[in-house]
């Protein structure tokens, strides 16, 4: 009996000196994340927003830097693959599900900082949260959250393209 149990003791540690060699590692790499995010003027300006933090802020920036490659936000999302797919015949159009084109990683890092937005904000103090109160009446809740990416998106690339801070607008549109 107590072969069996010795047996299994060495495997058992091993893997524990790995689950601890690993957990160290994720540490020093938020760490490094974090010191490069706080940096970069153009991260730290979008980690303002609701739901951005350093990983989705340092991915935003390395991927379009200050934002002038795109006209306007809307450009950006679509780039994303957070808006509406569109089929049009005979001068009706259709929406469709999420486009999903563009940078795969950040968009499902932008998805899971906006459903993390989407549980957290405090819906009667901020700006934003008569918009998802609206939208959350009438839409089932993973169109709601990539509904906030898109609109995260947006904001982003407003503050990365003005060199601005992010100011959250007290008077928030309730429509889509």
């Amino acid at each position: 009996m107590r072969l069996i149990a010795a047996q299994f003791v060495k495997p058992f540690d091993l893997r524990w000196n790995e689950w601890k060699t690993v957990e160290d590692q994720i540490k020093r790499l938020s760490l490094e994340l974090e010191r490069i995010s706080a940096a970069d003027p153009g991260c730290t300006r979008i980690r303002q927003i609701p739901g951005i933090g350093p990983i989705v802020a340092t991915a935003i920036v390395a991927a379009i830097g200050n934002g002038a490659a795109f006209r306007k936000g809307r450009d950006f999302a679509a780039w994303l693959g957070v808006v509406p797919r569109q089929y049009s015949t005979g001068g009706k159009a259709r929406l469709l599900g999420i486009s999903k084109r563009g940078n795969v990683y950040l968009r499902k890092i932008l998805i899971h900082g906006a459903r993390v937005a989407v549980l957290r904000i405090k819906r009667d103090r901020a700006p934003i949260g008569a918009w998802l109160d609206a939208l959350d009446a009438r839409a089932p809740k993973n169109v709601v959250v990539v509904a906030m990416a898109n609109k995260l998106a947006r904001i982003a690339w407003a503050v990365l393209s003005s060199g601005e801070d992010y100011r959250p607008n007290s008077n928030m549109i309730t429509a889509s």
